[in-house]
Formats: C-alpha cells, sequence, structure tokens
C-alpha cells in the first residue's frame, strides 16, 4: 500500500512565510505612537480606515491638547466628533473612544491596567463598549507589549487563500493556531501582524497581484497568467 506524502508542519509553514513576507517588505516598525494611550487611541479609531486617516484625527486631538482620557472624557461629544472626522464613523467612534476613557480612569490609568495579567487585561478590554477582539489584542500586542497574535480579515484572506485556514473559523480559533505554532515573542507576533496587513493591503488584495506576490510559488490561489 502507497505511502501518503508526508505534509510540512503548521509551524514550518507560517514561519517560512513569515521570512518571504520580511524578504520582500523588511520591518515595518509597528505600531506607531509616543505612548501607550496614544497606541490604544490608534487602535479605536483604526477600526474600517486607513492608518492615514487615524494619523490625521490623532494629530486634532494633539493640537486640541486633547489626546489623554481625562480630556476625550470630558469633551462635548459634538466637538471630539470633529476630531475625530478624519477617521470616519466619528460619531460610533467618539462613542466608543469615550468609553474607553472612561474605564481606563475608572481602573486607575494605563499605568495600573499594565500591572494587570494578560488573561486579566483582555477580558476587561473586551468589556469596553466598542472593543472587539481585534482591537483588543492590537491594545495588548501593541500598547502593553503582551504576547498575542492580532488576527484581521488580511490574515483570513492571505491564509485562507494559502489552504492554512479555512478562513470562516472564530477568532480565537485561528489566534490559537497562530500562537500555538510560532516563538512566543511580542516581536515576532508584532512584526507578523504588520506584514500581513502590508502584504494585505498591496499585494494580495480582494483582487490579487499574484504576479508580484513573494508567496505565489506555495499558492494553490495563485493566477500569475
Amino acid at each position: 500500500m502507497p505511502t501518503r506524502p508526508k505534509r510540512s508542519r503548521p509551524h514550518a509553514s507560517l514561519g517560512k512565510i513569515h521570512d518571504l513576507l520580511f524578504a520582500a517588505n523588511g520591518r515595518q516598525h509597528w505600531w506607531p505612537g509616543d505612548t501607550r494611550f496614544e497606541i490604544m487611541v490608534g487602535a479605536v479609531l483604526t477600526q474600517n480606515t486607513a492608518w492615514t486617516n487615524v494619523e490625521k484625527a490623532i494629530a486634532n486631538l494633539k493640537q486640541a491638547k486633547a489626546l489623554s482620557p481625562e480630556a476625550i472624557a470630558r469633551a462635548h461629544p459634538r466637538r471630539l466628533a470633529a476630531w475625530l472626522r478624519p477617521s470616519g464613523y466619528f460619531n460610533i467612534k467618539a462613542r466608543r473612544l469615550k468609553a474607553l476613557c472612561r474605564w481606563v480612569m475608572q481602573q486607575g490609568g494605563v499605568s495600573r491596567l499594565g500591572k494587570l495579567a494578560t488573561p486579566e487585561l483582555r477580558h476587561a478590554l473586551l468589556g469596553v463598549h466598542g472593543i472587539g477582539p481585534e482591537t483588543a489584542d492590537d491594545i495588548l500586542l501593541y500598547a502593553f507589549e503582551r504576547p498575542v497574535f492580532v488576527i484581521d480579515a488580511y490574515t483570513r484572506r492571505i491564509f485562507s487563500r494559502l489552504g492554512l485556514v479555512r478562513g470562516d473559523e472564530d477568532y480565537e480559533t485561528l489566534r490559537r493556531k497562530f500562537q500555538d505554532n510560532l516563538e512566543n515573542s511580542v516581536p515576532v507576533f508584532s512584526e507578523y501582524h504588520a506584514l500581513v496587513v502590508i502584504h494585505g493591503k498591496e499585494i494580495c488584495k480582494k483582487q490579487p497581484l499574484c504576479s508580484r506576490c513573494c508567496l505565489n510559488r506555495g499558492c494553490p490561489s495563485a493566477d500569475c497568467r
């Protein structure tokens, strides 16, 4: 009876993909932000928009001297929405940002939050209005430097095309797949996520540019005609 060909182990595949993406794109230096709190604000504002728009909104907050939990919490909703307008969905994001800032203040500030264990902090973040798993993990990874892998739409698209995931798995299943098969490291997780985002934005789009893709030789979905 013929033996079935051996399949490469998942962690080897994920590691190789990281190396190819890194060779093609270089270090990404994510996440931009001068403080933990600024990174937290950026994680909320980047929902459903490009980072360039988030930068404009954060610049507005800085110009108004309102980039603090206290200033955002006490700002009039219409004024806050006006500052956030460049990021899109500004009324919704104003409510979410206020909820986050009130929660930060209730917890005793960002420094005190940094003393919580990762599972406890993640659970608490998920209880804040407007904070879902992706945003919570952005905050954990980039603001608090905790080893959690961020799953986003680019991750689902790229790795389903590569045949390594179905793409319709629940968030936690995918997060565990990456965390269990990669080195448990903040630099590894943050760099990998940043590389996935840049590749999803520039190459593996909804209409992919397969001929320019550094992963096309091992991609069953590639069309390089």
